[in-house]
């Protein structure tokens, strides 16, 4: 890939787009996986996952009750020990984010819903502004839609940015996440392009992965990702936010994920203003290691829910 240049909506100002090395990416993502937390920070880093957490259920049998038992699980992880913090947000269908609204309600905990035509974004633009703009009546809080990977790829990337810009504006003031699936984009020089290519846009978020491919979340991709965010931020002065999603189960991973983000962007975005984790297991093993630093022993998986 050669550097290219690519016109940011909000400060009309060319950001450029260069090529990605990618045996120097590879290598300072595996030398960051290889970061441990002292004992001592271990705590402050199990609650800082639980606060960044998306929690998620996004199953075509999703009913109003199991959204309201995800909801009570968000408000309170751990209904034993009211020191572990809320998640985030939960991220719902359109079609449950009233009840989650409603199960949320005065807790601070965010409602955020896939929108769009989720997982493939490929319906019409109209459909999928509509859909975006429902769940914004339904009382979401933030929107995650997913980049037109068909027309990226097929090079038509004035078609993928400006169904972005539209999205945007169907979102009104809700906060919109812009969701690349990296598994498909084939090579860092498009992960870096094609995050350039939503903030430009005006995505207040690009998040890694849909969750429904294989090829999800990676430290690599999501350095990518952040470096990408770090170089927009500088020329913009707009900060982004950063979600890793897909394959995020253990609170080993997350640590590795809060280290990468901490190393590149700096702490200001070690919060769940700026980073996230969609995940639906992954609180659960947090959970656990929090239970050891109480206790001194692992507990069984029966210490916590299986929603």
């Amino acid at each position: 890939m050669s550097t290219s240049t690519i016109t940011s909506v909000e400060t009309g100002l060319p950001i450029r787009v260069t090529p990605v090395d990618e045996v120097s990416l590879e290598a300072r993502a595996s030398s960051l996986a290889t970061r441990s937390i002292k004992t001592t920070s271990k705590r402050a880093a199990l609650n800082l996952s639980i606060r960044c957490i998306d929690l998620t259920t996004l199953e075509g049998a999703d009913t109003p009750e199991k959204v309201a038992s995800l909801c009570q699980k968000a408000k309170r992880p751990d209904p034993a020990n009211v020191d572990v913090p809320q998640v985030a947000a939960v991220c719902v269908y359109p079609e449950m984010v009233e009840h989650a609204v409603e199960a949320t309600k005065g807790s601070g905990v965010k409602v955020a819903s896939v929108a769009g035509a989720f997982p493939s974004g490929l319906s019409t633009l109209d459909a999928r502004t509509a859909d975006i703009a429902d769940a914004v009546r339904r009382g979401a809080d933030e929107i995650d839609i997913v980049l037109n990977r068909s027309a990226f790829l097929a090079g038509d990337e004035k078609r993928a940015f400006e169904e972005i810009v539209a999205s945007k504006e169907a979102c009104g003031e809700v906060h919109l996440k812009v969701i690349l699936e990296v598994g498909e984009l084939g090579s860092y020089d498009k992960i870096r392009q094609a995050s350039m290519l939503a903030m430009a846009a005006g995505a207040d978020f690009i998040k890694t992965s849909t969750g429904k491919i294989s090829q999800a979340s990676s430290l690599p991709r999501m350095l990518c990702m952040a470096e990408a965010v770090r170089d927009f931020t500088y020329h913009t002065n707009i900060p982004v936010g950063i979600k890793a999603a897909g394959g995020i189960r253990t609170a080993k991973q997350a640590w590795h994920y809060l280290v990468v983000i901490a190393e590149t962007l700096g702490t200001d975005w070690l919060n769940p203003e700026r980073f996230r984790i969609g995940a639906s297991s992954l609180l659960n093993d947090v959970l656990l290691q929090l239970k050891h630093l109480d206790s001194g022993y692992y507990s069984g998986p029966d210490y916590v829910t299986v929603d």
